[in-house]
């Protein structure tokens, strides 16, 4: 029946009421799928029959089907019956009670006691009918006791003129014992069957707009949209009830709920036959992967039984052929087993999956599930499945698989293998968690019982938790394979010492003979052959050098590699390793746009640790590029994904970031109270110390505490210098030290230090270079400062960093200003007060106002408002861009157009505004930028 057609059918049960009044009786038989609102149709019948006729209702349990006359017992003895009917109608239950029921419906097995009760209940109801017309009201006949079947039977042999209508309810079909019951009541003349099927989805877009016969209370969607109707429909399969529960749960929650949707469900199941709630249940533990024959095994039913279980919970929009329309609707019903059996469900399931030969995937998580760790080849299944999840990107269900195998081994020449992948699986979770399992692979290591791959994962993970004993331990066995003379230990030494030399300098083999760079390497051999942790070396060599622009093609090839083959317990570090390349070798706009692409929440392999680490990168990459409240919100973020413990020696890398982004965003307390993290000297025996170090001393500069400032940037310098990593583009700790030489009254340390660092090799970085040239400008004479500063301002527009960019503005302001160039001082004094704004360095923009003197006054006011207009969209996005400090190649690639377009467009916006280089462009129209490097030029 659909339910668009419930009206019609509520009319045609009136009309039979009405010529049942007229002394025309008749029987109705609503017939369908459980829960496809039988019952409501027989309420809406019954409740609005006329005052004149009396109702008789009764309702059919399994339970009470052995109770003689039970159903006739409620039609008659709870309505109020004349005294002397209904004195004969007690003594008549009461007989009934008593006497030898049959057990099948057929006239040969009643005896004559039975027959005879019948008989007188039947002419009572005639009598009674007799006086006032009846409806009689049955719900749910099929779990009738066996005399009321009778007595219903012999009423409707004798309805003719009575003045009768019975209305009964049955499931799809009846068992087998009452079918004599339908093929006699199918005889009698006066005989009508409704079918009552799910809804369409016309029926269910009816009941969301509120336009069914008997729509729900107010929680309908007046206005559902064909995708939401779509979206109910398959969920609920048409079935009414589930229907409304869905609606009920989107008003209150707006996605199906266990408590209302899941329990509507169960309703439907319990009021099935036992047989449907087995083979649910099966489904539930099985999922798609069972055809009928192992639902069959598994619920302990013969495969007739199951093919007709699950045809009728397909009728009834259950289940959709063999699964749940939502995994709610799964939950729900596995919930509903107790544990005990649904660990015995499980259980089952994986012997029966594995004996049929079914994917390792599926057996491994019924393995998991029932906890089961018997049998030779469950070991072997849990391993191979383990791997595949870590493939898959789901290292909770690998930790799962590598628990249980390293339960069930036997062989303890594997366990230590076993608990080395449970570690890296449970490392990815949660770094902190995977600490449990360093001792004991740290003494399988010393008895020889861990693989070479193992001990060098093991050498990592020691190191990030600064166990630097338990690490050199492990190290000296690695080098003991230098006189091997396979090729994968021939190699491998120098590969550590490299990787070493980026991460954890101290720990690297001083030898009379360097390490020889970018020589032809064989092919190594599994696990040697990982090709994420041979870039994890080669990356780190990158580094120690000091990374160009060929290092950072490297890395963005590298990059370009991440999420493709096979994954790596190396795969993280390769990425954190790639993105310090990009972002020392002046890319950190690259270096956060690899980090959005591989944060985002549809890219594969996503997992907290690897989150924590592309945050912590972005926010790098963020400060570098003078956005400080996005690189303060990304170091929350990591410290977030991965609390500070879990970080190990690493913590100093975020922590650093939301130090310094505070700090030049004037939130002292924030940095303060993240400066109270403990720092273990284990971090300041790695790269990650020499951030922190360095946060930490701009903190203490701008705290106005110039000795412990000059105390850690001296420190920072020892260690880069003693570890051979003393690159500029790393950390900039001679720019650093000359500073707070500077606040301390020694110019000659600072100009010595600021020379030095003009002279060193490598000094071609446009970020330290421009810092230098800064400081270089306030040792020397006035006179000499504007040209110094336009330089600096110069490069550090190439590199893009706004922060810097915004500390040349204000002393190129004061400079103006003490020369008394006060029309200079203005132009520059709004040009700094914009992008220190744009940068929310709030103390910088305090220290402006309180160096700009008489320039006070013309810090907000618009440059070139009437000329800004004239520009066109396209002129205006190239502008913006240049605002920002892109290059015209930059432009031309976020704007996708040639830069010869791009020189012409700036032409043209320089004539309009009247200036003559870009810093004199007015910084409102950076306010386009965001929009603009989201915009091709022509796509608006």
């Amino acid at each position: 029946m659909r339910l668009v057609e419930r009206d019609e059918q509520v009319r045609y049960l009136d009309r039979l009421v009405d010529e049942c009044r007229g002394r025309k009786g008749q029987i109705v038989l609503l017939n369908g799928p459980a829960t496809t609102g039988k019952t409501e149709l027989l309420r809406v019948c019954a409740d609005r029959a006329p005052e004149d006729v009396r109702v008789l209702r009764a309702t059919c349990s399994r339970a009470e089907q052995s109770l003689p006359f039970g159903v006739l017992s409620q039609l008659l003895r709870s309505n109020a019956l004349p005294s002397e009917l209904a004195a004969h109608v007690d003594r008549l239950l009461r007989d009934g009670a008593t006497a030898n029921a049959p057990s099948r419906p057929d006239h040969d097995a009643v005896e004559a006691a039975v027959v005879r009760i019948v008989h007188g209940l039947g002419v009572a109801v005639l009598d009674l009918a007799a006086e006032t017309p009846l409806l009689i009201a049955v719900d749910d006949v099929q779990h009738a006791d066996v005399p009321s079947l009778h007595c219903l039977l012999y009423i409707a042999r004798r309805l003719g003129s009575a003045r009768v209508l019975v209305v009964l309810t049955d499931e799809a079909d009846f068992e087998t014992q009452h079918s004599l019951f339908r093929a006699e009541l199918r005889r009698q003349p006066h005989f009508h069957q409704l079918r009552l099927a799910p809804l369409t989805r016309e029926g269910v877009a009816a009941v969301l707009h509120g336009r069914a016969g008997t729509p729900p209370s107010d929680a309908h969607t007046d206005d559902a949209t064909p995708g939401e109707t779509d979206a109910f429909f398959r969920a609920s399969g048409g079935n009414p009830l589930l229907l409304h529960a869905l609606i009920e749960d989107q008003h209150i929650a707006g996605a199906p709920r266990p408590q209302g949707y899941g329990l509507a469900l169960l309703n439907c199941l319990y009021r099935d036959r036992p047989a449907v709630l087995q083979v649910a249940r099966a489904l539930a533990v099985l999922g798609e992967e069972g055809g009928v024959d192992e639902l069959s095994q598994l619920a302990g039913l013969d495969t007739e039984t199951v093919s007709r279980a699950l045809h009728d919970m397909d009728a009834a929009g259950l289940i959709d052929k063999c699964s749940f329309r939502h995994p709610v609707a799964r939950s729900a019903v596995a919930d509903d087993i107790s544990p005990q059996d649904r660990l015995a469900l499980h259980r089952r399931a994986a012997q029966l999956m594995h004996d049929r030969g079914a994917p390792t995937m599926t057996v491994a998580r019924h393995l998991v599930e029932a906890r089961h760790t018997h049998g030779p080849w469950v070991v072997h299944v849990l391993l191979e499945a383990a791997e595949q999840a870590m493939l898959g990107e789901d290292p909770r269900l690998a930790t799962e698989c590598l628990k249980l195998a390293h339960r069930s081994s036997s062989d303890e020449q594997d366990r230590p293998a076993i608990r080395a992948r449970l570690a890296q699986a449970e490392w990815e979770l949660s770094p902190s968690a995977a600490a449990r399992h360093l001792t004991p692979l740290v003494s399988a290591v010393r008895s020889g019982r861990l693989g070479h791959g193992d001990r060098l994962v093991l050498l990592r993970h020691l190191l990030w938790h600064g166990r630097t004993d338990e690490a050199e331990t492990v190290l000296r066995h690695l080098r003991g394979t230098a006189g091997d003379q396979r090729p994968e230990s021939r190699d491998e030494p120098r590969d550590i010492e490299r990787w070493l030399a980026a991460t954890h300098p101290p720990l690297v083999r001083r030898s009379r003979h360097p390490l020889t760079h970018g020589s032809d390497i064989g092919h190594l051999l599994t696990p040697l052959s990982d090709p994420w942790w041979r870039s994890a070396a080669d990356l780190g060599d990158l580094i120690t050098r000091g990374p160009d622009q060929h290092a950072a093609d490297r890395a963005e090839q590298i990059l370009a590699e991440t999420g493709v083959g096979r994954r790596s317990p190396w795969t993280e570090e390769a990425v954190q390793l790639a993105l310090s390349v990009l972002i020392c070798a002046g890319r950190p706009a690259s270096a956060a746009d690899w980090c959005d692409r591989l944060s985002d929440p549809a890219a594969p392999r996503q997992t907290p640790a690897r989150t924590a680490i592309l945050a912590a990168m972005r926010a790098e990459a963020a400060i570098r590029q003078g956005d400080l409240t996005a690189g303060a919100d990304h170091a929350r973020q990591a410290l977030t994904h991965l609390a500070p413990k879990a970080w190990g020696v690493a913590v100093g890398l975020p922590l650093g970031s939301l130090v310094l982004a505070t700090t030049r965003t004037g939130h002292y307390e924030e940095a303060a109270k993240c400066l109270t993290h403990s720092a273990t000297d284990a971090m300041f025996r790695s790269r990650y110390g020499l951030h922190y170090l360095h946060a930490r001393g701009h903190y203490h500069l701008a705290t106005n505490h110039p000795h412990a400032a000059l105390a850690d940037f001296l420190s920072c310098g020892e260690l880069m210098r003693a570890w051979g990593l003393d690159a500029s583009a790393l950390i900039p700790w001679r720019t650093g030290t000359a500073e707070a030489w500077l606040r301390l009254g020694n110019p000659d340390q600072a100009k010595r230090l600021v020379y030095d660092e003009l002279t060193r090799a490598g000094a071609d970085d446009p970020r330290a270079r421009g810092s230098a040239l800064r400081l270089l400008a306030a040792l020397g004479p006035v006179s000499r400062q504007p040209e110094l500063l336009t330089e600096a301002l110069d490069l550090l527009e190439d590199c893009g960093d706004g922060y810097e960019q915004a500390r040349v503005l204000v002393d190129l302001c004061r400079s103006y200003h003490a020369l008394d160039e006060h029309r200079r001082a203005r132009m520059v004094f709004r040009r700094a007060w914009h992008v220190a704004k744009l940068c929310n360095a709030g103390p910088l923009n305090k220290e402006l106002m309180a160096a700009s003197g008489g320039v006070g006054g013309f810090e907000t006011a618009p440059v070139g408002a009437d000329g800004i207009t004239s520009l066109t969209g396209s002129e205006r996005r190239v502008a913006a861009l240049a605002v920002m400090g892109c290059t015209n190649r930059e432009i031309a690639g976020k704007l996708h157009i040639t830069a010869s377009t791009v020189e012409q467009h700036l032409t043209r916006v320089y004539r309009k505004l009247n200036v003559k280089r870009r810093k004199d462009l007015p910084v409102d129209l950076r306010n386009d930028g965001a929009t603009t490097e989201r915009t091709p030029l022509g796509r608006r």
